[in-house]
């Protein structure tokens, strides 16, 4: 197997807010009161588009403003890690599907008519392949971070995260009403350390870990095994993302947790956008926290239920990554190859994952250095900040079966010319 390192981080502490500044009060007039009328020189003047054309032209200025783009040029950018997006096998399933009158939309939400029996059957066999004791199948990876973390941790709760955590998970921690500490990249020690000083526990609050197996800018793994030692000792909940490591890693393409799944500590997310080519998230936990997600977690009750269609091509995703290991295979080996091109073109470490930063820190440079790229026909793109942090700029190359040897050869060939121009 690849040979994946994962970073630490041995900064202090950095501390988030325990929640988001409270909303301006909106004022209600009662029907006897009457609106006061200001005059013309106190009014505000400023329009929605007088705010939005200034903002605009700011981001333009600082080349933040984002733009759509063709998909164009040898995919080095997405994350469809075993060319299961464009699957004709899934395709002509999906087809007889439909044919046979399986609906393309869910016309509600899970709890009122939108439960079908192809997401109940998703979630039995999610169950199955990942051995959990229940899973859950909603909309989008975004949904499920933001969803379990505003619902399961309570006030007076605490929340330790890798700085690192997708923006999903940590737009989810600002929103809940636990207490959220966020420790350095990668430092099991620092979790230790916090948890070893909170006395919330005693008040018989609850604490929660959250990680990413596979951190998505990044491409390094945590330290699992640390985590779940430090989880089972301070009875914390352990959460961690497989986004990038699901349908890629452990047997079968279970990620990371595998080993420690159907335990009552662990909650692991799998989402279905990256290596199964689809879209939504299975979370996996046990039969109470699924129960109580379905019970309180307002994203999952307010959003109309993930079209049954596509509950369809996640489980014939599934099944397909089960029944032709060759694709994990075939990916190790350009994972190793694209790897060691890094040391030899470029003398730099590589993650040993799919996912390899080309970390060349100026934003300006990285942005040139892309473009180029693109214009040599390579799909790869700028990652700046907000995305990464300042200072670390970089190219994320992403390795997948939509890409071959050659290609890979040729992608680190540019960059080796780059290099010698003193562009990285």
């Amino acid at each position: 197997m690849t040979d994946i390192r994962y970073k630490r981080s041995t900064t202090s502490l950095i501390r988030c807010p325990e929640k988001l500044p409270e909303p301006q009060q909106t004022m209600i007039l009662e029907p006897s009161q009457k609106p006061v009328n200001l005059p013309a020189d106190e009014l505000s003047v400023e329009t929605a588009s007088d705010r939005f054309d200034a903002e605009l032209a700011r981001l333009s200025e600082a080349k933040l403003k984002r733009t759509l783009q063709p998909i164009r040029g040898i995919d080095f950018t997405s994350n469809d890690y075993l060319a299961l997006g464009n699957s004709n096998t899934i395709r002509k399933s999906l087809q007889n599907k439909l044919k046979q009158g399986v609906p393309f939309g869910a016309g509600a939400s899970r709890l009122l008519r939108g439960n079908h029996s192809e997401h109940t059957e998703l979630e039995q066999f999610a169950t199955n392949y990942f051995g959990s004791e229940k899973a859950l199948y909603l909309s989008s990876g975004y949904l499920a971070n933001y969803g379990i973390l505003t619902t399961l941790p309570k006030r007076g709760d605490l929340i330790v995260y890798d700085a690192l955590m997708h923006a999903s998970a940590r737009d989810g921690i600002f929103a809940s009403l636990a207490k959220g500490v966020k420790v350095p990249h990668n430092n099991a020690d620092a979790v230790e350390t916090v948890l070893s000083k909170w006395t919330g526990r005693k008040s018989g609050a609850m604490s929660w870990i959250v990680v990413e197996s596979i951190y998505s800018m990044d491409g390094d793994l945590a330290p699992l095994a640390d985590l779940f030692e430090i989880a089972d000792r301070h009875g914390a909940m352990l959460i961690v993302d497989e986004a990038h490591a699901t349908g890629v890693w452990g047997s079968n393409g279970r990620g990371f947790t595998e080993i420690y799944e159907g335990h009552p500590n662990l909650i692991t997310l799998h989402t279905c956008g990256k290596a199964i080519g689809s879209s939504g998230a299975i979370v996996c936990a046990s039969g109470q926290i699924i129960d109580y997600l379905i019970t309180r977690c307002r994203p999952f009750i307010y959003s109309t239920a993930p079209p049954p269609i596509l509950a369809v091509a996640v489980h014939e995703a599934l099944a397909q990554i089960k029944a032709e290991p060759q694709r994990r295979q075939e990916l190790h080996q350009l994972i190793q190859y694209a790897n060691r091109q890094m040391v030899e073109t470029l003398n730099r470490s590589g993650s040993g994952s799919q996912i390899i930063p080309i970390i060349i820190g100026d934003e300006e440079r990285t942005l040139r250095v892309a473009s180029r790229l693109q214009q040599q026909g390579f799909d790869i793109r700028a990652i700046r900040p907000p995305t990464v942090p300042q200072g670390t700029s970089r190219l994320r190359v992403s390795i997948t079966l939509n890409v071959t040897e050659t290609q890979i050869m040729s992608l680190f060939g540019e960059l080796q010319r780059m290099k010698t121009e003193g562009l990285l």
